[in-house]
């Protein structure tokens, strides 16, 4: 488990934004950096927009370290097309996202224990990975036991957030489908994402 679990508050107020939108982010009444000189604001070098870029994708992601980050990088490369727009597909296709998108968890730290715990379902067989691939129509639903837990019920009814196009879900069943791979115009990120600044900087 990293520690960025234990530090998600501070990731908002870190990069300045309210990375996910949430109404319970402290960057919303303190919308400076942490610490003593929180308030200060320097004149961001190239490579500074770039490490940003990149450190607000990662933290977006909740659990994704350095090394993993850069395997998904280099299979976005690697892949015919846009490497920015294969970097976005290849996150969002990790079951944890997935799950988050779902709204059967309220947060993406969450859905990452969620998984853990075994409560997950693809295509009728239990994962408990949270990097997971999930494929272009995949099954993924909650074990029928774990559909009653309240942290369930309070993610599905909330009304903070949307279950985007690309996903499809019946919240009464507890079930859903990954239709297609999305572009990042199709990702409802409450932030801009500048998944191009992160190509920059990983080919620097």
């Amino acid at each position: 488990m990293t520690n960025r679990i234990r530090a998600k508050h501070k990731i908002d107020r870190r990069l300045r934004c309210n990375l996910w939108g949430r109404a319970k982010s402290p960057f919303n009444t303190r919308e400076y950096g942490p610490g003593l000189h929180g308030q200060r604001r320097r004149k961001q070098s190239n490579f500074g927009t770039q490490l940003e870029a990149k450190q607000k994708l990662k933290g977006y992601y909740g659990n994704i370290n350095e090394r993993q980050f850069r395997r998904y990088f280099a299979e976005a490369v690697r892949r015919k097309g846009d490497t920015s727009e294969n970097l976005v597909g290849i996150l969002e296709r990790r079951l944890d996202a997935v799950i988050y998108r779902m709204k059967f968890v309220p947060t993406v730290f969450a859905s990452r224990q969620f998984i853990n715990h075994g409560h997950i379902q693809v295509n009728g067989k239990r994962v408990n990975i949270p990097s997971y691939v999930v494929a272009d129509g995949d099954v993924i639903e909650v074990k029928e036991k774990s559909r009653d837990l309240p942290l369930v019920l309070e993610a599905a009814g909330s009304p903070e957030r949307d279950v985007p196009e690309y996903i499809t879900v019946d919240h009464a069943k507890m079930r859903g489908t990954f239709v297609r791979t999305p572009l990042l115009h199709d990702v409802p990120y409450p932030v801009q994402m500048e998944p191009n600044l992160v190509v920059e900087f990983y080919s620097r």
